[in-house]
């Protein structure tokens, strides 16, 4: 057991601290809220008995496992342009996290095969107990105030956005003039330019129980930490306004393909239609939708409980 334990923890180290090699994809279920990895083990020819050579192709195929997890979990999209690996070489913290959590991840299937040879999958979760979202967000302690509804209409100078609690990360582009200030955007407009329609007078509707943002077509991807944007570039939805714990608990937004499975934003959403997507992660609202995001989010909380759902 303890010459297993050993074959592990040097597979975790070797794939926990190689950053020379391209980060793999993540094959992260949004959906289901998980990050599955299979190993393949093989037997040595010179074995002694069949129980031996199972036990060796087990050991070798968890050991697999593990390195193609940590691979995984490296590759996980923080936000915009962070990944986990990024905060791993920058910040030991987050490091000691992601190496626990690989340790800690959970066999769900194991099986031997016909030629001898075994497969073992494992498992972490995205979000709630010992998760990834654990490992990368840090507490909230104090958190920022939304955004007025007015604002959006404001002139805005970008800036670097937190996204976890760490610190900003090399998360904007570097051919990009960040330190600059956008226009305003147009003075409001005609109801007709909303797509979901002007508050009436500046006052809520009120009853909304979320919000889904259609951006189909946009090129959106998942993103663990992802900014919904005014169109002058304001922020009006991050990690900085929300609760850390219901961040780690279970997200900021769900991703899915259609509204029949928008059932984060409950039974009555305000429905809304991005105008572009930055960065590819994070949607662009137009000034009037912005706006109206806000108003409503002050009558009825519902970015505070996070019941946003993105179309994708």
């Amino acid at each position: 057991m303890n010459l297993v334990k050993s074959i592990v923890a040097g597979v975790l180290v070797l794939a926990l601290a190689v950053f020379s090699l391209p980060a793999a994809e993540a094959a992260t279920d949004w959906d289901g809220g998980r990050i599955r990895a299979e190993g393949t083990g093989v037997a040595p020819i010179n074995t002694v008995s069949a129980a031996q050579a199972r036990a060796l192709a087990r050991r070798a195929a968890i050991a697999d496992a593990y390195r193609q997890l940590a691979e995984q979990i490296r590759g996980v999209d923080v936000d915009a342009s962070t990944t986990v690996e990024n905060m791993m070489v920058t910040n030991d913290t987050v490091r000691t996290h992601v190496s626990a959590l690989v340790r800690g991840a959970r066999i769900v299937e194991e099986k031997a095969l016909r030629d001898g040879a075994y497969t073992v999958t494992l498992e972490v979760p995205v979000f709630g107990v010992s998760s990834l979202a654990g490992s990368v967000f840090t507490p909230n302690t104090t958190r920022e105030r939304w955004a007025s509804p007015d604002s959006v209409y404001d002139p805005y100078r970008s800036r670097d956005y937190d996204t976890t609690g760490y610190g900003t990360y090399d998360r904007w582009d570097r051919g990009h003039d960040w330190d600059r200030t956008t226009p305003a955007a147009p003075a409001r407009r005609s109801p007709s330019t909303s797509s979901a329609g002007s508050a009436p007078s500046g006052r809520a509707v009120g009853g909304y129980t979320g919000v889904i943002i259609d951006c189909r077509g946009m090129g959106l991807r998942p993103v663990m930490s992802p900014v919904i944007k005014a169109e002058n570039g304001r922020p009006i939805y991050g990690y900085k306004n929300l609760d850390s714990d219901k961040v780690v608990a279970s997200g900021m937004a769900a991703y899915v393909r259609n509204e029949a499975d928008a059932t984060r934003a409950g039974s009555n959403p305000l429905r809304i239609r991005a105008i572009g997507v930055d960065a590819g992660a994070n949607p662009v609202l137009s000034a009037e939708d912005a706006r109206r995001v806000l108003i409503e989010n002050g009558a009825a909380g519902f970015l505070d409980a996070t019941n946003v759902v993105f179309i994708r």
